[in-house]
């Protein structure tokens, strides 16, 4: 007995260890600096909560080339973190009694046809886990060719449906914007009105916003880049409206610093904004998503497992130990975008950049391994890196 109350209180200890295994914040800006003079970017904003606290937010690079520098307060496009905000502020409300997530698309005034009239079954749970039954993207060419979103949900329902309503998950941009309506047909306000006093204004996320002008009017806002790989060349990008006319699936600006607040209180830790139950809801996985596991497997070697979607949010397994984490990533033309966390630990990191490199996509392995306490991988894919 004695022996084994001391193995259990020695591993106890162990795995207490391991849990508060503290981030090497040198080593992290080292790496960053090192990542941000890649030919491939052009600035990088990257914040880290850590044991409930934002411990680190700072910019590297600049807001264009030949530019300002980067720094916490710099706002980028969000691309699509807007679902994870969009689905936020949809839970809340359905969680105050505004409408209850099963709700069928058919009571509210949408634009949303689906094949075979399949509005008439869908839920707001299956538009905002992307389970509506019709081909990944639907239409997006036709979003980017400047084409008015409302038409383009109308003209859904005349696709082939790839599966039932709510029996596989297709990932959508314009269809998944059908829930800013149900929400302005639901509350009589508009959809950016009530993000802002329900998310916005509460969790102190003093430079987001929505839209294009709210972009180029902030005092300090990264420009979109593109690099060339095959001629190593970098490039200045418009910033495209399309997306912006989904604001529900991708029209959200903000800072890094506001991109902290917001993931702290999807962690539990602003309760009087996003209760548990709120949190609960929108963090439970719906479907397995076999194409994210496979793209996950090929790129980082299955260090993202079992790979599912909530609403508006992905849930892994992570590493070996097969810890529950939940994030999501975005992309625009000239913008991408991170979010990883584990809600338990209450530990996670963001990060934003102005251009189309995937590098910084390996800062969420390299944060979260220092999380967990695990040995040092180069996921940034840094030559020589220490």
């Amino acid at each position: 007995m004695i022996r084994l109350l001391a193995f259990v209180l020695c591993f106890s200890f162990l795995f207490d260890s391991a849990a508060a295994a503290p981030i090497d914040y040198d080593r992290l800006d080292k790496r960053l600096v090192q990542l941000a003079a890649e030919e491939d970017i052009v600035g990088l904003a990257v914040g880290v909560i850590e044991n409930g606290e934002i411990t680190f937010t700072r910019g590297y690079g600049q807001n264009k080339i030949g530019g300002t520098p980067i720094t916490a307060d710099t706002v980028f496009r969000w691309a699509s973190l807007s679902k994870g905000v969009a689905s936020s502020v949809t839970v809340q409300l359905a969680d105050e009694g505004a409408f209850s997530l099963s709700d069928t698309l058919g009571r509210f005034k949408t634009s949303l046809r689906l094949p075979g009239r399949g509005e008439s079954r869908a839920t707001i749970e299956n538009v905002l886990s992307h389970m509506l039954g019709i081909v990944p993207n639907a239409y997006d060419t036709r979003l980017e060719d400047g084409r008015d979103p409302a038409g383009i949900r109308v003209s859904l329902g005349a696709l082939k449906p790839t599966c039932g309503v709510g029996q596989c998950h297709t990932y959508q941009n314009v269809a998944f914007d059908a829930v800013s309506e149900v929400i302005e047909d639901a509350t009589e306000q508009t959809f950016t009105d009530i993000v802002k006093a329900r998310l916005f204004e509460p969790l102190g996320m003093s430079s987001a916003s929505f839209g294009r002008d709210g972009l180029i009017r902030a005092p300090s806002w990264a420009e979109p880049h593109r690099f060339r790989y095959r001629t190593k060349t970098m490039e200045k990008r418009p910033v495209q409206q399309s997306y912006y006319r989904v604001p529900a699936a991708g029209g959200v600006n903000g800072s890094i610093r506001d991109l902290t607040h917001f993931a702290r209180a999807q962690m539990g830790l602003a309760p009087d904004v996003l209760s548990q139950a709120v949190l609960d809801d929108l963090h439970t996985p719906r479907v397995y998503t076999r194409r994210e596991q496979s793209s996950m497997s090929r790129r980082y070697g299955g260090h993202l497992r079992d790979a599912r979607y909530a609403l508006g949010w992905r849930v892994y397994k992570y590493g070996e130990a097969g810890t529950r984490v939940v994030g999501h990533r975005g992309a625009v033309d000239g913008y991408r975008s991170m979010i990883l966390f584990d809600p338990e630990r209450d530990s996670g990191v963001v990060a934003l950049w102005n251009s189309n490199s995937r590098k910084p996509v390996g800062i969420q392995f390299e944060v979260m391994d220092m999380v967990y306490g695990l040995a040092p991988v180069d996921w940034l894919g840094l030559e020589g890196a220490s």
